[in-house]
């Protein structure tokens, strides 16, 4: 088993099931392009956590998968599985909430589990790098 691919997996899935959400939301609103501006609108809601998951999941991914190519320490592994974790944790702190209007807990720690886990990983990176 594969504790980075899996991992990568299934931020490609987070990515691509919310860019499915947001044209299925459009099709709905009958909304082809932009989005309302209400943090209590459902398309918002699913734009913004697709734009979100888009800026963060491309480099948790590269550098899950730069750090499958040799063996890594399990506090490692448990940086992938926490980035990956985080980053459902989040979007569901930006959907399922009535309202993006008011910050709540779902969406800090979503947060600080990405930073925290992305350092990990830059740091782990750089350890590789290093040893190589």
């Amino acid at each position: 088993m594969s504790v980075p691919l899996i991992c990568i997996a299934a931020l490609a899935l987070l990515c691509i099931g919310l860019g499915f959400a947001v044209s299925t939301a459009r099709g709905k609103s009958n909304t082809l392009f932009s989005s309302p501006n209400d943090p209590q609108d459902t398309l918002y809601q699913l734009v913004r956590a697709h734009g979100n998951t888009a800026e963060y999941v491309p480099i948790i991914a590269l550098l899950l998968f730069i750090l499958s190519t040799s063996e890594q320490a399990p506090w490692v592994l448990w940086c992938m599985i926490a980035a990956t974790a985080s980053r459902y944790i989040i979007v569901a702190g930006l959907v399922f909430p009535q309202s993006m209007a008011k910050p709540n807990p779902l969406r800090f720690i979503g947060a600080m589990g990405t930073y925290l886990a992305g350092f990990g990983l830059c740091f782990a990176l750089f350890i590789q790098a290093i040893n190589s």
